[in-house]
């Protein structure tokens, strides 16, 4: 078993680092495409969702029942032949898609990488399968198209950050082996479904309010780990109260007890919700640390 590698970051003062369907919402500034996906009338399950869909002052969105790309193209001549399909986070009772989602989606734009961020069908109390559905759907979209987009079908990630994590594990492991993601980026990702180690909103909005207590162990992710579960990256902070740290230490665990490829960067502070936020002050090492953990992949 390869040697583990558990960063913990104790170094301060970092310095900040700095033709498709008809869109159905305005596209952001940034963004170069809008794509609808599908909604409830055409994915093979609805979340039943019958409250309009809105953005708060914040940009987040609420009572999502249609899934929507936004596309941003990496520059031909940086292009790495990577892609990612970027999952927000939220608890699954919203979508932060303004930090989580577009920001990042900058990011990985500007180290050669084609991004989608993904507006999921959220849960709505029960409807597990429907988020999961999205993010496989995306995944296909993006093969299928990549090409115009300098994107290798066979390098297609997907990346998420809290519930967005737990969105990103739960399509790394509840997949068909032939459509896996090539790789998965975990930001402090809701992992497990123990009440000392979860975000309890998470697992609620996801599996009911009156959800079987055998469900949270099946949608438990670091239960779910198999051989063939793609290579993961994980990063977070020591300090998240509202996702406790140990949620990932098990996902890493049971990587690494499977053979897979995985690194795990545990910042000592931070808290939650950090991507996207200027102030954070570890923004130059896990955007280093990222960049060329992917390089590693792509030149294997």
């Amino acid at each position: 078993m390869k040697k583990i590698i558990i960063s913990l970051i104790l170094v301060a003062g970092l310095a900040i680092s700095a033709s498709a369907q008809k869109a159905i919402i305005k596209i952001p500034c940034n963004a170069d495409k809008t794509i609808k996906l599908w909604d409830n009338n055409k994915a093979p399950h609805s979340n039943e969702e019958t409250k309009d869909e809105y953005r708060n002052d914040k940009g987040n969105f609420y009572n999502t029942s249609h899934a929507v790309l936004y596309l941003f193209k990496a520059d031909k001549k940086k292009a790495t032949g990577q892609g990612v399909i970027i999952c927000p986070g939220g608890g699954y009772g919203t979508i932060c898609i303004e930090r989580e989602g577009f920001a990042l989606a900058e990011y990985f734009q500007s180290i050669g990488v084609t991004a989608m961020v993904l507006k999921y069908r959220l849960p709505n109390y029960g409807h597990k399968e429907v988020p999961l559905e999205d993010a496989q759907e995306a995944l296909r979209y993006m093969r299928k198209h990549g090409k115009k987009w300098h994107i290798d079908p066979t390098k297609v990630g997907i990346v998420g950050s809290s519930a967005g994590g737990h969105l990103a594990a739960y399509t790394s492991t509840f997949t068909s082996d032939e459509e896996k993601p090539a790789f998965a980026v975990l930001f402090y990702p809701v992992i497990n479904g123990e009440s000392c180690m979860t975000h309890q909103g998470t697992f609620i909005r996801l599996l009911g309010k009156n959800h079987a207590p055998y469900l949270r162990e099946k949608y438990s992710l670091d239960n779910c780990v198999t051989p063939t579960t793609p290579p993961t990256i994980l990063l977070l902070s020591n300090n998240d109260k509202t996702v406790p740290p140990i949620s990932s230490v098990l996902y890493y665990k049971a990587l690494k007890h499977y053979g897979v490829k995985a690194a795990m960067h545990i910042y000592p502070e931070g808290g939650h919700g950090w991507v996207g936020r200027e102030k954070f002050r570890y923004n130059n090492d896990w955007q280093h640390q990222l960049k060329r953990w992917m390089e590693q992949l792509n030149s294997k």
